[in-house]
């Protein structure tokens, strides 16, 4: 599906409506985190999703053969609540590409020195060369979203923000750099469900923390931040596109197709090398087995 008209306003999905939210203390016991799980929706069956994904993801290597020919520059910025589906996401682009080529940034907190310095300072030294791609997992839009609403910065630093991202991007983009914004929304059931996943899973644990509970109670803070946000940023140079996540299958496949249409590309990926046979090696001797390590044949 195509992008509507810049100048439109976006149309947001139910869950970026202002809306009242219930506040409460949920109890995260085995029984109620298993009847949520239960509630997954129905997912596009997976005899479609993996053939189409591997269709995708092989036309994403020629789209790197190509912006590596062309010296072109690319930004990918990825947003959206806790749990949307980010990651998962990001994974899929990369998993077939040329690391040397394509380089996710995902920034920590800030340090004192940086504090200190321009708010953009540190996200510019990541920006790509000629021929890479760069993908924000999370970006200078933490201001308008997480610092906001949690108080991390002045009100002073927001405004200044909030006039300064557009001109910096219609300076990215100027310069030639392609900059492609997504927000992955999802719904407050579907964020639920996810967030109780990652409690019951010891290798998820990891991606639940003290500031996605305390986000959790912010759901209307949250929604009224990027609704504003949307609205200060969404830049005929830049505009945002949101992808509907709650089926993450779908999320993958639409936002893959939709980075393959932002850039027109041609297939430049190279002819197969024929190996010529091995050459026998002459004067050469092993050592013997019984001077290594080998890791133990537990399998």
């Amino acid at each position: 599906m195509e992008e509507s008209n810049h100048s439109t306003p976006l149309i947001h999905p139910p869950e970026d409506s202002p809306h009242e939210h219930k506040k409460s203390k949920h109890k995260h016991k085995k029984g109620e985190a298993s009847a949520a799980l239960e509630k997954s929706p129905k997912r596009l069956k997976k005899e479609i999703y993996e053939p189409e994904l591997k269709r995708l993801q092989v036309e994403l290597v020629k789209l790197q053969y190509w912006i590596k020919h062309q010296g072109l520059r690319v930004v990918m910025i990825f947003e959206g609540r806790d749990a949307a589906g980010k990651g998962g996401m990001i994974k899929r682009i990369t998993a077939p590409l040329n690391p040397r080529g394509c380089r996710v940034v995902a920034l920590g907190t800030p340090s004192d020195r940086e504090k200190t310095q321009w708010y953009f300072q540190r996200y510019v030294e990541h920006l790509p060369a000629a021929g890479e791609i760069a993908i924000f997992d999370r970006s200078w839009y933490n201001r308008a979203g997480v610092e906001h609403v949690m108080g991390f910065c002045t009100p002073e630093e927001y405004r200044e923000f909030m006039q300064s991202c557009p001109e910096f991007e219609r300076m990215l983009v100027r310069s030639g750099i392609i900059v492609l914004k997504y927000w992955f929304s999802v719904s407050d059931d579907e964020q639920e469900r996810r967030f109780q996943a990652r409690i019951l899973e010891p290798a998820k644990r990891w991606k639940i923390s003290p500031m996605d509970l305390e986000s959790r109670d912010r759901w209307v803070e949250y929604s009224k931040a990027k609704d504003t946000m949307l609205r200060h940023t969404n830049i005929p140079e830049a505009p945002w596109f949101t992808v509907e996540s709650d089926d993450k299958r779908c999320a993958h496949l639409n936002c893959m197709s939709h980075i393959l249409s932002k850039v027109p590309y041609e297939d430049m990926t190279p002819e197969p090398i024929e190996l010529p046979p091995r050459t026998v090696a002459e004067n050469y001797v092993r050592p013997p087995l019984n001077e290594q390590f080998f890791v133990p044949h537990i399998y």
